[in-house]
């Protein structure tokens, strides 16, 4: 099978910024968070939960040594990916064995050169912001470029391939009941779970923030009498579609033509270039708008609800002769499960 040479580019950009995005991750979770204490959510968090119990054993000799972060993660990373591999696509499933190895790697490395540098030792919240920063930062730019980094990341990419629910708010709820466990595993108090909370939280946002950045959309709405120009430069230049509305100015009582575009946030400033070169005076508005989905954006993921029998009933209408007319619904046919 030959592989074009664009496929192949967008392959290789697609991993290094996988990797750059977990080095992010790994840095902001052992420089920042690991050696504050605290546990978060994810793999992650569920290394720490190990580490820091067998780190007790072992201080107590009833441990040979404290089980790293990277080592927990990785092997709890194979049995959710075995569980959700006839769930997920398989190009998901080697990008999520390449991310979850990867970022073990990395916080297994990073974790050996923290352990006894403490970058801000003064201050325990400013730590706990750069770090949940950093990690959000990090683990959005991964999900941009179709990677995984394993754990709540496998939940919730199921979760958002059949629903509409964010990713990040996902891997929040999966991500509580970590943090929860310290409570009981380590006897952690109110304060140190609410710290745990706000990483978790503080990430889940940043993680959003990045993701939905790439996503927002803006609606032009375009006046012009060289109407037809833009819509061609539009349609050519920037790759986007262009739908013609005809009116009247109720002022000025001649008839106008309004253009409706729907673009990237992004791509906006290409549609102000292309106006301003064909028609300075046209008059334009731009509006962000929720949600853009169909050709070239983004797609509908919901569940279609199941299509039940309903009984025959007969509806009247009226025809345009003032004649009634009957029309019945017919039942469909029962069949065996």
């Amino acid at each position: 099978m030959q592989i074009s040479r664009d496929k192949l580019w967008v392959s290789a950009r697609d991993y290094f910024f996988i990797i750059v995005g977990l080095a992010l991750y790994a840095f902001g979770f052992s420089a920042f968070i690991l050696p504050q204490k605290v546990v978060m959510g994810g793999m992650a968090g569920l290394g720490s939960v190990v580490f820091f119990a067998t780190q007790r054993l072992a201080d107590n000799g009833s441990f040979p040594w404290a089980i790293p972060v990277g080592v927990t993660m990785y092997v709890v990373n194979f049995i959710l990916l075995a569980i959700a591999f006839k769930v997920v696509a398989r190009t998901f499933v080697v990008r999520t064995l390449f991310g979850m190895t990867v970022l073990s790697i990395q916080i297994y490395f990073f974790q050996s050169m923290f352990s006894d540098l403490n970058i801000l030792p003064n201050d325990h919240l400013l730590n706990l912001i750069l770090g949940s920063a950093l990690m959000g930062i990090g683990i959005g730019t991964v999900f941009i470029h179709n990677g995984s980094s394993g754990g709540t990341d496998i939940v919730a990419a199921m979760v958002n391939k059949v629903s509409n629910v964010t990713i990040g708010r996902t891997m929040m709820i999966c991500d509580c009941l970590i943090v929860g466990s310290a409570f009981f595993v380590l006897g952690y108090s109110l304060g140190e779970i609410v710290y745990g909370l706000l990483v978790t939280v503080l990430t889940g946002y940043m993680c959003d923030l990045v993701i939905n950045s790439d996503r927002q959309a803006v609606q032009f709405t375009i006046f012009s009498s060289k109407w037809e120009e833009i819509a061609k430069a539009v349609n050519l230049e920037a790759n986007r579609g262009c739908t013609a509305f005809h009116g009247m100015g109720c002022y000025s009582r001649k008839e106008v033509t309004m253009l409706l575009v729907m673009c990237r946030k992004i791509e906006s400033v290409t549609i102000y270039r292309i106006i301003k070169a064909i028609d300075e005076n046209a008059f334009i508005t731009q509006t962000n708008v929720n949600g853009v989905y169909g050709r070239g954006f983004d797609k509908i993921k919901v569940k279609n609800k199941r299509k039940r029998n309903l009984p025959a009933t007969a509806t009247q209408f009226t025809m345009p002769d003032g004649e009634p007319m009957m029309a019945a619904a017919s039942q469909p046919e029962k069949t065996e499960a």
